[in-house]
């Protein structure tokens, strides 16, 4: 079976020690991201640090007995693949007759290839009797062109849906799509989970007082996703960058809705391309008195010229996470990337064993 899948196998894992082969995510650690100091970097590659016991932890959850029973109990029915996009995130495994298999493949670029990749994967396990496929794309792609701007133009996110729905796919799990309707275009079942709690557990670890932190929303339309991450970060205050252009070739108005002066900023986006606006936004908010400004974002795009923007000194810390594989040559001194592999791989785990992450403990996932 492996051999049909375009990609090279590089291990067989079973479920048992799938997350104890990880010595950066220990077994009753697996539901959060809880880093007890910030993420640095030596020689501009990441650095991951050790995770620690929590003593907060719930009893049920402090113990690994309950977790070695339900693994034991499915352990040969989980089979978890992934593609060439991105396979720090996930481990080939070989059979799959009867077995929920989850694709691990975000599609990000090269797009075209990553998507036939993930096509031709779920081709290859529908025609190998698997029981049930799910798509895990950690960055969907094409969720951008979720509607139409103007007259005969492709609203290429339904196209997407459509294509994995049809080669096979009984499930999606997706992490922060751009706008919550792409769930509806796909006619399968969608797990929408959230980068947000990676990126507030690190926060947290920062010594940042509370009084002093104000949530930035680089434009208007992620005012939404903004007010969210406030709300989790100890409430704080919302202030919103607001871009206006009064006709062509004119030169963009920008304005800021509310007080930054003399507090940490903290701007949240889902995603960063070419850090147009997030970099506007951040040197607007250096105008108005901003005393630092980080930038947040799950999906790190980082197309040309991103990086020199980032770079420039705008920002006290640039924060992703790695649901898209972040090059060598990519790096700089202020970039921090944290694993989303915890998140995914707890949200794996609940589906296999249909349960719902909408209750406590699991609840703080972000879970739909």
């Amino acid at each position: 079976m492996a051999s049909s899948l375009p990609c090279t196998p590089t291990s067989s894992l079973s479920p048992a020690t799938l997350f104890k082969a990880h010595p950066r995510f220990p077994l009753r650690h697996r539901f959060r991201c809880n880093v007890v100091e910030p993420l640095k970097f030596d020689n501009g590659k990441p650095f991951f640090p050790f995770l620690t016991t929590d003593p907060a932890l719930p009893t049920f959850l402090s113990s690994n007995s309950h977790l070695e029973r339900s693994i034991n109990k499915n352990d040969t029915r989980l089979r978890i693949f992934s593609g060439t996009a991105n396979p720090a995130l996930a481990q080939l495994q070989d059979s799959v007759r009867g077995c929920d298999v989850y694709l691990v493949q975000p599609t990000c670029p090269p797009a075209n290839e990553n998507l036939m990749e993930l096509l031709i994967m779920v081709d290859a396990c529908r025609r190998a009797s698997a029981k049930n496929i799910t798509a895990v794309i950690p960055y969907f792609g094409y969720a951008r062109a979720d509607r139409k701007t103007q007259g005969r133009e492709s609203i290429a996110a339904k196209l997407v849906a459509n294509l994995i729905t049809e080669a096979g796919a009984n499930r999606v799990l997706a992490c922060d799509l751009h706008s919550g309707q792409s769930m509806g275009y796909f006619d399968i079942p969608v797990d929408h989970v959230y980068g947000q709690p990676v990126i507030l557990d690190y926060l947290a670890s920062k010594t940042i007082c509370s009084d002093d932190l104000v949530v930035v929303s680089p434009d208007v339309g992620g005012v939404a996703r903004a007010r969210a991450f406030a709300k989790k970060l100890s409430d704080a205050p919302l202030a919103i960058v607001d871009k206006r252009r009064h006709g062509h070739n004119v030169a963009e108005v920008m304005n800021l809705i509310g007080d930054v002066k003399g507090k940490v900023a903290v701007m949240v986006d889902d995603m960063i391309d070419t850090a147009g606006t997030i970099a506007k936004g951040a040197a607007l908010l250096h105008q108005e008195g901003a005393r630092e400004v980080y930038a947040c974002s799950t999906h790190a795009v980082f197309s040309p010229p991103a990086i020199e923007r980032l770079s420039s000194g705008l920002f006290q810390e640039v924060i992703i996470t790695n649901t898209i594989p972040v090059y060598e040559h990519n790096y700089f001194p202020q970039l921090t990337v944290l694993s989303v592999a915890n998140l995914l791989g707890e949200t794996i785990w609940r589906v296999h064993d249909d349960c719902s992450g909408g209750f406590e403990p699991y609840s703080t996932l972000g879970i739909d």
